[in-house]
């Protein structure tokens, strides 16, 4: 890992957060129509349960595991985002942990008790990360045999830093059609590239893009096992976004967002 991309990713987030927190407030479009449903899916959070909240940004999923009866841990490495977490917290009614982490960093990681946890959330975040394989690891230990872990990103194959969203209008025999496509010029190599989630935000921030071998392989060799996955799409009738060739309506058959669950395996017991 490059020391110094992450320090800019770090930077980045720190500047951007206050905006981010504004227009992200409890969740948009993207995040309640695409991520969320299947995240609460595949996590299945139940009271009582301890979950980790992994890059955790404002707390936005850390107050929902945690309305949902969790014991919530959650970093991230934003300062400021975990202050603005902070303040939205109520007091007693969440039991949410929030901690100033860096997910690559590996002596931090191994700050948290080892095999405690029965679950763990990054939402929209792998992306954000300048190595992946600590955490990967570190997940190997944190959880409990059984325990799962719930990624969500931008889908790698449709919609990385490289992708073109695109509409092209014919004339059909008198009627126009317009065809939305994706246009994708890279994928396999991974690659580092500044970009905006949102319009207008402070400074662009860096999206480290994987194939998709490379984004689980390390929690592969790690010994987590992949357990199930999804893909979504904004519905065809949904058209609530603001520009012309916006992921809302106009690519209903081409996935934005990618969710997958792995697990840590149950080893056997011996027997002699």
């Amino acid at each position: 890992m490059r020391q110094d991309e992450n320090l800019q990713a770090q930077k980045a987030w720190n500047t951007n957060a206050e905006f981010w927190d504004r227009r992200m407030a409890e969740g948009n479009d993207f995040f309640k129509i695409l991520i969320w449903p299947a995240v609460e899916r595949l996590l299945h959070p139940v009271a009582g349960e301890r979950l980790l909240d992994i890059a955790c940004g404002n707390g936005l999923t850390s107050r929902r595991l945690a309305h949902a009866g969790a014991r919530v841990t959650a970093f991230d490495f934003s300062e400021t985002m975990i202050a603005l977490a902070r303040k939205k917290q109520r007091s007693g009614l969440e039991e949410i942990d929030y901690r100033v982490l860096d997910a690559t960093n590996r002596e931090a990681l191994g700050a948290l008790a080892d095999g405690t946890f029965d679950g763990a959330l990054c939402n929209m975040a792998l992306m954000d990360m300048a190595d992946v394989g600590p955490l990967m690891n570190a997940l190997a230990s944190l959880l409990h045999p059984g325990g799962r872990f719930v990624f969500s990103v931008l889908h790698p194959c449709f919609n990385n830093p490289a992708a073109i969203q695109m509409g092209e209008r014919e004339d059909r025999a008198g009627t126009l059609v317009t065809t939305y496509f994706v246009k994708i010029s890279r994928y396999l190599t991974p690659f580092t590239q500044a970009g905006l989630a949102l319009h207008d935000q402070p400074v662009p921030h860096l999206y480290f893009h994987r194939p998709l071998s490379s984004l689980l392989l390390p929690a592969l060799s790690a010994g987590l096992v992949l357990d199930a996955i999804e893909e979504h799409a904004f519905p065809p009738e949904n058209t609530g976004g603001t520009s012309p060739i916006s992921w809302n309506g106009h690519f209903s058959e081409i996935p934005a967002a990618l969710i997958a669950r792995l697990k840590k395996q149950i080893l056997p017991i011996p027997c002699y």
